[in-house]
């Protein structure tokens, strides 16, 4: 979540710790059950960053079949305004001109 820079940061502590939170921390506690647990809290960075960096190839095939997806969504698209298009035309009831009954001509007279 961002904070509003014009009321000066953050209002609440952060939830999370980032690597160097925890690097820090490390550094500032000094019972063997904190260095324990930070080394612990490390390697599950370094086996985070691991996973995914071996996740770039199926990263990228993810975003070729997105790219494939939103093509077809956007061809749907089209037909779809297309079929809708024709509908409110067929919706759209022509005006019919009212015409005497009989048989009128329109003669133009001779000069």
């Amino acid at each position: 979540m961002t904070s509003n820079p014009q009321r000066g940061g953050r209002r609440y502590s952060p939830y999370a710790f980032t690597e160097q939170g925890v690097a820090m921390l490390s550094s500032v506690l000094n019972s063997h059950r904190a260095i324990s647990v930070n080394i612990q809290i490390m390697r599950a960075f370094v086996q985070l960053r691991e996973t995914l960096g071996a996740n770039k190839e199926r990263t990228r095939r993810f975003a070729q079949l997105e790219a494939r997806l939103n093509k077809k969504l956007g061809e749907h698209d089209e037909a779809i305004a297309a079929i809708l298009s024709a509908i409110r035309q067929l919706m759209n009831t022509p005006t019919l001109k009212q015409r005497g009954i009989g048989f009128t001509a329109d003669i133009e007279p001779k000069t």
